[in-house]
């Protein structure tokens, strides 16, 4: 048991943060945030962060610890990850993982691949090109040799488009490719429990999120973390949320625009989540009424042995 690790996914807006807490209260544990926006500091309404209420009731970890411009990948959560893991198990607890993003939950549960012999030179040459013709121009170069790498990266993730390009060009082969054939072996037995939630439930709770977000403040906490100088086009701000508020304020579209795109795109951020999960065989579903307050004892007992 002093092995498991708890792993609570969904899409947005299911219910992960409530049920993480639950389960970790009834194990007197703690929560490891999977999180590729929670995990940066300042963006705090536009990325559901849990409330300072629901932090006192169980301990977190990777919410707000890393710097706004800083660059956060699944390979660093995976490695932070499993540190945690590591303390919490020396204390015999069972660490609850919980969140949204796919990627860095398969990297937790089978490592990633972040490194490859590369040719010498090649990045040189690649940054060289990006200095004189910038970030689009690379990225079409990487869409042109690698399409499926491209197809999950973003123009302004420069870092990201440069190392897939890297490895390409160093070895003919797709980073995707590379990252297939790489599996960490380790010791440590997941559960991973899905939140299987109807979709006009999931639709109108994201729509009631967007809302309270707007009425807490996003637009006003976008404003203050630009005005410290921070750039627009930085990973953090490259959020659902943060990235339609901007447009707003730079004059592109109104108000009522930017409300509605945040909810379209949150919707197909949700749809994206659901489909990769649903790919994942290891993980148990359960409906958000299998997991409610009366039955959730009886799921850890029963079903998963706890």
């Amino acid at each position: 048991m002093e092995k498991r690790v708890i792993i609570i996914s969904g899409p947005t807006c299911s219910g992960k943060t409530k049920l993480a807490i639950q389960v970790a209260q009834r194990l007197g544990s703690e929560v490891i945030s999977a999180d590729s926006r929670q995990v940066y500091e300042l963006v705090n309404i536009g990325t559901a962060k849990p409330s300072s209420e629901e932090l006192t009731l169980v301990k977190h970890h990777l919410i707000g610890t890393i710097k706004l411009d800083d660059t956060y990948s699944a390979h660093r959560f995976e490695k932070d990850s499993l540190e945690i893991i590591d303390s919490l198990h020396i204390k015999k607890l069972i660490p609850v993982v919980a969140g949204g993003t796919g990627l860095y939950i398969k990297a937790l549960k089978e490592g990633i691949f972040d490194n490859v012999d590369v040719k010498p030179g090649v990045r040189e040459e690649i940054m060289e090109i990006r200095e004189k013709h910038g970030n689009l121009f690379i990225y079409n170069m990487l869409r042109e040799k690698d399409p499926d790498s491209a197809e999950n990266m973003l123009p302004q993730n420069w870092k990201r488009v440069v190392r897939a390009l890297e490895i390409y060009n160093s070895t003919g082969v797709s980073i995707l490719k590379h990252r297939e054939n790489y599996k960490r072996v380790n010791h440590l037995e997941f559960i991973h429990i899905g939140i299987n939630i109807e979709r006009s439930i999931l639709y109108q709770n994201i729509d009631f999120r967007v809302d309270n977000m707007i009425e807490a403040g996003l637009v006003n906490e976008t404003k203050d973390i630009l005005s410290k100088g921070f750039r627009k086009d930085c990973n953090a701000l490259n959020t659902v949320g943060y990235k339609e508020i901007i447009s707003h304020l730079d004059g592109e579209i109104d108000f009522e625009q930017a409300v509605y795109l945040i909810k379209r795109n949150s919707r197909r951020y949700a749809k994206r989540q659901i489909t990769w999960f649903n790919s994942d065989k290891e993980i148990l579903n359960f409906s958000d009424e299998d997991l409610s307050n009366n039955n959730l004892d009886k799921i850890l007992s029963n079903k998963l042995g706890i």
